[in-house]
């Protein structure tokens, strides 16, 4: 009687566990739509190439410092080189990043949710205007329909 049991409660244990772990169907994808309720010029940080100034300016310390001295003094000469170069190549780095122009743009959804997206600026948007909202979070970005 065991020997017939065991081999069913296993199968019905394999069914029930591939059954848990199929996949769910995806949920359908979803347009938002609506309509442009303001628009308002903003700036967006420049965060294009971030870090690139303080590393070029570290690895020119530690050229420099490798320059001068020798044995342990070499080796403190690069240390600070790398670190003052990194710093000042962070400095010049900030004061040459420019913000982008950008708007913010505030779209009344067809269920009547405002949404705020704020992009690139786009010259073809107007209040009043149909439009897509593209994406979620911080990469959603407002297109004409």
């Amino acid at each position: 009687m065991l020997n017939r049991l065991c081999p069913r409660l296993a199968g019905a244990a394999l069914a029930l566990t591939l059954a848990a772990c199929a996949t769910p169907e995806p949920a359908p994808v979803e347009i938002r739509q609506g309509v442009i309720e303001q628009i308002t010029q903003t700036e967006i940080a420049s965060n294009q190439h971030q870090g690139v100034g303080a590393v070029v300016g570290g690895l020119a310390g530690v050229g420099i410092g490798s320059l001068i001295g020798g044995g342990t003094g070499r080796d403190v000469a690069m240390v600070a080189g790398a670190i003052g170069g990194a710093l000042v190549g962070n400095q010049v780095q900030k004061r040459n990043d420019q913000p982008v122009p950008a708007q913010q743009i505030i779209v009344r959804t067809k269920t009547g949710v405002l949404v705020a997206v704020t992009q690139p600026v786009n010259p073809g948007l107007f209040v009043g205007q149909k439009v897509f909202i593209q994406g979620y979070g911080e990469s959603a970005l407002v297109t004409p329909q």
